[in-house]
């Protein structure tokens, strides 16, 4: 389970460089291909509400039953991550105002951007610091199995979409570094030593 999870944040990683790319070349003065950014942004959405939303709710239950000291950690991630749904609802708003020719200051859209960025890697790096550990300590091998069956389709499935339905998006994601590659590539290195 924690494997699928760590994917999961590669994926998301990867689509955040993605971003990241998109964001740098409006800091650069120029117009990045903002169909691109707002399919990002609709993957993004998508795969929060059909997966992510739901499997924080199937931990919290769980995890919590187990680890009440958990809760408050519990909260304040749930808080966290209806604020950056918030930002990039708003920045699929904004996105839609471009594509639409509407008046939309880049400064203003490119400050919006990089906050969300920056908000939606530290929630990935809290739930790797703080939630992960405790999945790991609280949760055995067969509670982890018994909550993979119970989620809803993970990342392969939603990749396999994202390659249909946004096969540019594809291409980008798929030649954006993954945090997962480097990760296990020193966890090898480690062992081989």
């Amino acid at each position: 389970m924690l494997t699928q999870l760590r994917r999961d944040h590669a994926n998301m990683a990867r689509l955040l460089h993605v971003l990241s790319l998109k964001h740098r070349t409006l800091a650069h003065g120029k117009r990045p291909d903002f169909q691109l950014v707002r399919e990002v942004a609709d993957y993004i959405l998508d795969y929060m509400n059909s997966f992510t939303i739901p499997l924080e709710r199937l931990y919290s239950e769980h995890l919590l039953a187990k680890a009440p000291e958990a809760d408050e950690m519990s909260r304040q991630l749930a808080i966290d991550y209806q604020g950056l749904h918030e930002r990039l609802n708003q920045l699929s708003h904004n996105i839609d105002m471009i594509l639409m020719d509407a008046v939309v200051p880049m400064d203003r859209f490119a400050d919006d951007l990089k906050a969300y960025l920056d908000a939606h890697r530290a929630y990935l790096r809290a739930e790797r610091e703080k939630l992960f550990p405790l999945i790991r300590t609280h949760l055995t091998d067969e509670d982890q199995q018994r909550l993979l069956k119970m989620l809803p389709a993970g990342a392969e499935a939603s990749l396999s979409r994202l390659q249909e339905a946004y096969p540019q998006l594809y291409a980008e994601f798929k030649e954006a570094p993954s945090p997962f590659d480097r990760d296990t590539e020193n966890e090898n290195k480690s062992q081989s030593q």
